[in-house]
């Protein structure tokens, strides 16, 4: 635990998204003191749970600094970048504004008021496609998109900050996050939805036909592509782990987060069809380029150095929570509709 007298005071910038909500939620049952700070182009005001909400964005600088000078926060966490792979190949610069030069805003308004606590929201896709498996966090770092290369700015940027003035940061690389939270009241709500698990579970719900399996000569045990899944609250356990080591005083760092076990598409298609008993209509395409066969993260440095330990491994257990929450978010939908 951190060595704090008091509550945490801890800004969520980007927490009215899919996994800034969820850590949120996670922040309020631990007793943090939380402002969320979203612009709400992505997430959404219905799934923040707990803590004062501004509606702003980290363009506004002067904001930013207002937000620091009211509100004494202890630690940054920073969920709020542009995320679609597809998107960033199309519209990089979109990308390098909102990923890199506006996270340069959030830091310049941070060193001003002498905060030194951030913790960066990262992602897997700053390895691109790796020489070695399991992906450990020395693996090279060669993005292969313009979403992987901004977060990969970003990291390099808060080493330099560490040395320029003394910033703390720890750099979470996220593998597939999934799930939801087992009350079912947050869960995974993008457009457009890009995610495998979620697509599936609309294939189940009757909101789309089929799903499409990209290539099935793969060298693998059944020709699909292999991932490496994390439930989104084991997200959140691993930022609150994080959070107490920088305000114990511990030094930068970076850590892989994954199950550090790999289910290919075919296995997450017939999961599906356990959890929902409902038919699921396949249709093979075509491989993407640049989808490797295998992602699988070695997360034993997270385990060992933070005391992280997933709570929700199993592919059911992923999967059955992300159901009960899209059964309830597309009845909702409907109703609105």
């Amino acid at each position: 635990m951190s060595d704090l007298s008091r509550a945490p005071r801890v800004l969520v910038v980007g927490g009215a998204g899919y996994i800034g909500s969820h850590m949120v939620k996670y922040l309020d049952k631990k007793g943090a003191e939380i402002t969320v700070l979203d612009n709400l182009s992505t997430g959404h005001r219905d799934l923040i749970t707990a803590g004062k909400f501004i509606e702003g964005d980290l363009g506004d600088t002067e904001l930013l600094d207002s937000i620091f000078e009211e509100g004494n926060i202890d630690v940054v966490m920073h969920f709020a970048a542009s995320s679609l792979v597809g998107e960033s190949v199309a519209d990089p610069l979109k990308y390098y504004v909102n990923n890199v030069s506006r996270t340069a805003n959030l830091l310049s308004a941070m060193q001003h008021r002498g905060i030194k606590n951030f913790i960066f929201s990262s992602t897997a896709a700053v390895y691109g496609e790796p020489d070695t498996l399991p992906i450990t966090e020395t693996t090279r770092t060669n993005p292969t998109n313009p979403y992987g290369a901004t977060k990969l700015a970003v990291e390099r940027m808060l080493k330099d900050c560490d040395a320029g003035f003394g910033l703390k940061s720890i750099c979470l690389r996220y593998f597939n996050a999934c799930g939801a939270d087992e009350s079912a009241i947050i869960g995974e709500r993008h457009q457009p939805e890009t995610h495998l698990i979620p697509l599936v579970l609309q294939v189940a719900a009757g909101r789309r036909e089929h799903i499409s399996v990209f290539g099935n000569d793969y060298e693998t045990k059944d020709g699909t592509c292999l991932r490496d899944y994390i439930h989104v609250n084991d997200l959140a356990q691993a930022h609150y782990l994080a959070m107490n080591e920088l305000l114990d005083g511990a030094d930068s760092s970076i850590y892989n987060l994954g199950n550090s076990t790999g289910f290919s598409v075919r296995q997450v298609i017939d999961q599906v069809r356990l959890v929902t008993n409902e038919k699921i209509n396949v249709i093979d395409a075509p491989r993407r380029v640049g989808d490797p066969a295998v992602l699988v993260a070695d997360s034993a440095k997270a385990r060992q150095e933070l005391g992280w330990q997933p709570q929700y491994e199993s592919l059911a257990v992923m999967i059955e929570s992300a159901w009960a929450w899209h059964q309830r978010d597309f009845s909702e939908i409907s109703e609105n509709n």
